[in-house]
């Protein structure tokens, strides 16, 4: 067993030089009992869009305050202590800013260790603590909560998780220990694996109610009130607190090693065995089925102090403070008040990919949008899907009926495209190819005004040849999507030569409208993602040709830690999609790129790949494997994944010389938001460095030091 009291503490002190300290105030709260509450509310001074954080000087002084409290309980000044929050935030989890300034291992424990100190004493103050969750509380914050006896939760709260794993660690302070002994197994997977793997999904407060995770909700207009009440009630006898998911002993014995089990395989066929996270976890939450909550707690203490070290969660902290800051001020955008005010959105298509595009405009920016398309079926076919799948978003609750009716009378599907005359933002979702984008472009400029904005969503034809139909090319912009448009949060925004400052500051304004993260990128092949996708799948169908079997292929990926392999990611975009991108690339770069007629003959059957239950690819269809020429000179899985490698790393040093995206940054940011890549492997850059890629192709790092764990 640990003695937290006998550490020294000193050394992890010393690096909160610059913390913002959350402080923890009390004040004693006489209940209608008679009895006295000791209200400690945390609180670091700043708004509410500046979270409360648990860092080294904020631990040392909320367990100064809990043993004052303490002692006062012990000498009968008061009956219960609760711990709250600032307005809308109770507490948004550790203090991870200054981790890259860890020396040792054995300061890294210190985090888990004080953690485990200053929280675990709310479980021993000498009369119940209560969490009082009155809004945000991730992390640390919910472990704030999990350590005390009692937990109410205001019903308006903006969000509750352990999402730990996301970033590459675990729940550290009490909560892989806790959480499956207070709402059963089951439950816990899905809140300390499941979530955090998909994209970071949080809890809303009814939800931690009914898993058991919060003992009582109120809604926010009396929620201090209610909670003070409440706690009364409880400290008195009046209240009764039932826990109807705390595992017992049959599911201990039978389910626990069973859901367990079957949560390991799912991640196995979900996200390979790369990530290190999802596993420690699993197994600490495995191992909390029996023991002590001393020895839960020692377990988290080395757990955490591993996966904080290592280069995983080096790279998703780099790749986190990418998509928190960055992509919120994004480099090379232009003054805003440039921007042209968008009050009407035109769409020319009304295809699946135009009705997408009409959908979120009408949603995210509540103005008319009017779609065309060659002929009044295809119209009112688009529309049609347009209003279906805003009855689906009403039916599931996330939008009311008025809203609804209102967004359904926003769209309007036409031929006559005199009807554009007084939009103010045009884009295309045409055919890819430069013919047919030059041609609506020329006939739509004709008709709306000269300050107008055009945006071309191609995916990888030159934005400045389908501007050289224009008589204004200056008003074109390159506004790339990628699916599926409603989820995936980046647009590479792209400015030729020509593009004015209005139309690239209109480009991101309406961009973030839209609720997407926008990366300025030069006008190049295939722009960023699917330049650096294609260099991927071409050595893919290189392997292939070369008489590799696919399993082989599939397999020399799996060190990338991508949500897919190569296959599966071009059954999911198109064959045809892929055939195009690759014959692009390979016409840009005929001695780096790799395309294989293949693909053609590939994309001209209806199914082309099997695949096992969790969707990954096993082999080929028999039509498939009728069509493939293949050579006899296979390779093995290590000589396609340096191939990989060293193709990436070479590509993406090119990429900055010729100055497509103003920085590395830029190109891990667009393949974490555009492509999915991995938070551990920090999009590309860093896991290249860290592999010997970058050296081996042009003798540096991208970084400098390379971001890696401590020893690294």
């Amino acid at each position: 067993m640990t003695d937290y009291s006998a550490i020294d503490f000193s050394p992890l002190e010393a690096l909160s030089d610059d913390e913002v300290v959350t402080h923890s105030p009390v004040r004693d709260v006489r209940l209608p009992s008679g009895n006295v509450l000791a209200l400690v509310t945390l609180d670091n001074g700043r708004d509410h869009t500046r979270p409360n954080t648990l860092g080294p000087a904020t631990l040392a002084e909320l367990g100064r305050t809990l043993e004052t409290l303490k002692k006062r309980a012990t000498a009968g000044e008061i009956h219960a202590v609760a711990l709250t929050g600032k307005q809308y935030i109770l507490a948004a989890g550790a203090d991870l800013s200054d981790v890259a300034k860890l020396p040792s291992k054995d300061i890294a424990r210190l985090i888990a260790q004080r953690g485990h100190q200053v929280l675990g004493s709310l479980s021993d103050l000498g009369v119940p603590s209560f969490a009082f969750v009155n809004g945000l509380a991730l992390g640390g914050g919910l472990e704030i909560a999990l350590n005390s006896t009692y937990r109410t939760v205001d019903a308006s709260a903006a969000a509750i998780a352990l999402p730990e794993v996301f970033l590459g660690i675990i729940p550290g302070w009490g909560g892989a220990y806790l959480l499956p002994n207070l709402i059963g197994i089951e439950n816990a997977l899905e809140v300390v694996v499941s979530n955090p793997l998909k994209q970071n999904r949080m809890l809303k407060p009814q939800q931690a109610f009914d898993l058991g995770i919060m003992d009582a909700i109120f809604p926010a207009a009396s929620y201090l009130e209610d909670s003070l009440r409440w706690a009364d009630g409880v400290l008195t006898g009046r209240v009764t607190v039932e826990r109807k998911n705390v595992p017992g002993k049959i599911e201990r014995l039978t389910k626990w090693p069973i859901a367990v089990k079957v949560a390991r395989n799912m991640l196995e066929a979900k996200i390979g065995t790369v990530p290190r996270s999802p596993y420690v976890a699993l197994d600490l939450l495995d191992k909390a089925k029996s023991g002590s909550k001393e020895e839960g707690f020692a377990r988290e203490d080395e757990a955490l102090a591993d996966l904080i070290t290592g280069d995983q969660f080096a790279a998703s902290m780099y790749a986190f403070d990418l998509v928190q800051k960055r992509a919120k001020r994004p480099v090379g955008a232009p003054d805003k008040a440039l921007a042209k005010k968008v009050t009407k959105v035109g769409v020319i298509g009304a295809g699946l990919m135009a009705s997408q595009f009409a959908l979120l405009f009408v949603r995210r920016l509540r103005v008319p949008v009017i779609i065309t398309d060659i002929d009044q079926a295809r119209v009112d076919k688009g529309v049609a899907s347009i209003h279906e799948e805003i009855g689906k978003l009403e039916a599931k609750g996330r939008l009311d009926g008025d809203t609804a009716n209102q967004l359904r009378a926003l769209v309007h599907g036409t031929t006559d495209r005199t009807e554009f005359a007084d939009c103010d933002f045009v884009i295309e979702a045409v055919f890819e190819e430069v013919g047919v984008k030059q041609e609506v472009f020329s006939a739509i400029e004709k008709i709306v005004a000269e300050d107008a904005i055009l945006a071309t969503n191609t995916s990888s034809l030159s934005v400045a040849e389908i501007g050289t139909a224009l008589e204004r090319p200056e008003r074109l912009v390159g506004f790339h999507f990628f699916n599926p448009v409603a989820v995936m949060p980046l647009i590479e925004v792209v400015k030729t030569d020509a593009t004015s400052d209005a139309a690239l500051s209109t480009a991101f304004v309406v961009a973030k409208g839209l609720g997407k993260n926008a990366v300025l990128t030069a006008d190049a092949p295939g722009f960023v993602v699917n330049r650096l996708l294609a260099k991927v799948m071409g050595e893919a169908a290189r392997a292939v040709y070369e008489g590799t079997p696919i399993a082989t292929v599939e397999k020399a990926f799996a060190p990338l830690g991508l949500p897919m392999g190569p296959f599966q990611l071009i059954d999911l975009v198109g064959w045809k999609v892929a055939a195009h991108v690759q014959d692009t690339m390979t016409r840009a770069f005929p001695d780096r790129f790799y395309a294989s007629e293949n693909f053609h003959e590939l994309a001209a059957l209806p199914e082309v790949v099997e695949k096992d239950k969790g969707g990954r690819v096993t082999g080929w269809t028999k039509a498939a494997q009728k069509v493939l020429v293949t050579d006899s000179s296979p390779v093995d899985a290590d000589t396609i994944l340096r191939r990989v490698q060293d193709g990436l790393a070479q590509e993406i040093r090119i990429m900055l010389d010729e100055g497509v995206v103003p920085a590395v940054e830029d190109i891990d940011l667009c393949l974490i938001l555009g492509a999915g890549w991995p938070f551990i492997d920090g999009g590309a850059s860093p896991y290249l460095d860290r592999e010997g890629a970058s050296e081996r192709v042009f003798g540096d790092t991208f970084h400098h030091p390379p971001i890696r764990g401590i020893g690294g």
